[in-house]
């Protein structure tokens, strides 16, 4: 009941991660990553929570997307309600979409980027999703809320969005993870909670804390009080 696309960009070492509904709290249900194993996304008329974490920890241990992919799902008798999206260290994508998935169902893997949904508005949706994220302008946050609104213009979700998120990792910063578990417009109330994560006051707290290149960074003097 869900579209989401997982995203890397080999020039900074980030990953992207986002995701729609039509139903609550897509984010704790669909996306899941890591810096030292790559990103997941985990739907379905069933999803299962555990697929995700499985095949993040299938490529923390050396295996390929492809690889862990197909030994996740292919481990699971339920596999014809789910879809599994993966993107390994390598930048490399897979994708997996069972066979009872509500049309219309899909995926679409290519390096360094895979689009997947269930039960959207007709097949144009994942390119639009695809397409919306190569085209956009500005840092990863910004191209995969862009990503979203050009599948939500397609007709995504047959019943309309209920709840978005988005989850960015990059090394040189802290993560990035919003969510927006119930809203009329889901959209737009992520792309305001973005806003204010981007900007003053709060990202300038950002600047000292604990980062993947940086895990004992801190402020150089106590702050005025």
């Amino acid at each position: 009941m869900t579209f989401s696309l997982l995203a890397h960009d080999h020039e900074t070492g980030t990953y992207g991660g986002a995701a729609a509904t039509g139903s609550l709290c897509v984010g704790g249900w669909v996306l899941r990553g890591g810096l030292d194993s790559g990103l997941s996304a985990s739907q379905g008329t069933a999803p299962s929570t555990f697929w995700g974490e499985d095949v993040l920890r299938a490529m923390r241990d050396g295996s390929t997307a492809e690889q862990a992919v197909a030994e996740i799902t292919g481990a699971d008798p339920g596999r014809g309600h789910r879809q599994l999206s993966a993107l390994d260290l390598a930048g490399r994508s897979a994708g997996f979409t069972g066979d009872a998935s509500v049309p219309h169902a899909g995926h679409i893997a290519e390096p360094g980027l895979v689009v997947a949904g269930n039960m959207l508005g007709g097949e144009r949706v994942l390119p639009a999703l695809r397409q919306g994220y190569l085209d956009a302008a500005g840092g990863m946050a910004e191209r995969l809320l862009a990503a979203l609104r050009a599948a939500d213009a397609d007709a995504s979700d047959r019943r309309g969005l209920k709840s978005a998120a988005l989850l960015v990792l990059n090394p040189e910063a802290p993560p990035l993870t919003l969510r927006i578990d119930y809203a009329e417009a889901p959209l737009d109330a992520l792309e305001a909670l973005l806003a204010r994560a981007t900007g003053a006051p709060y990202a300038d707290w950002l600047d000292v804390v604990p980062v993947a290149v940086d895990r004992t960074r801190a402020p150089e003097k106590a702050p005025d009080v």
